[in-house]
């Protein structure tokens, strides 16, 4: 039985994330698609989200008292859970039903990044072609591989949040 403290801070610190990010996306797509390819906000993105998870973990700890491993992760990955099924179908509304144009205009800007990344690298010419193609067959926006996204999300915020339950449980006398 999960803990009603765990549940509850779980979702709510789950809800602010995937609101905040529902926003971030918001406002990148009404100022200039290009921020999605910006590295210093895909950094400050993930502080975010790993000071969020150094709260949420303190504020549980509190609360409950004695903070065992399981319910440290609980914790966590209820929260990583909601935020990521809350983005993603934000992400699925609006680059599926509200502008799937923008799912395109994007993916050129994101395969223009790559060029000119894999370019400052010295990848050779048939390698850069090679992968402008599989982009362009590949629609990153798309619902599948939106969901694909989630799942693979779910999976590294799995590995974050044993890693965090690690630090945050609570140390029995012995230890």
């Amino acid at each position: 039985m999960i803990n009603e403290i765990v549940k509850k801070n779980g979702i709510t610190f789950g809800v602010i994330m995937g609101v905040v990010s529902a926003l971030l996306t918001s406002a990148i797509y009404a100022i200039d698609l290009k921020l999605f390819t910006s590295w210093w906000l895909g950094i400050v993105t993930i502080l975010f989200y790993i000071v969020i998870a150094i709260v949420l973990l303190n504020k549980t700890k509190k609360e409950i008292g004695f903070f065992s491993y399981k319910d440290a992760f609980t914790t966590y990955f209820i929260s990583a859970l909601v935020a990521v099924i809350i983005t993603t179908l934000f992400n699925i509304l609006l680059f599926n039903v509200i502008d799937p144009g923008a799912k395109d205009t994007l993916n050129e800007i994101v395969v223009k990044y790559t060029v000119e990344m894999m370019q400052k690298f010295n990848a050779p010419a048939a390698s850069i072609n090679e992968t402008i193609a599989k982009m362009k067959d590949n629609d990153q926006y798309s619902v599948g591989n939106l969901l694909k996204g989630a799942a693979s999300n779910l999976v590294i915020s799995a590995i974050f949040g044993l890693i965090m339950a690690a630090i945050f449980k609570s140390r029995t006398p012995q230890e």
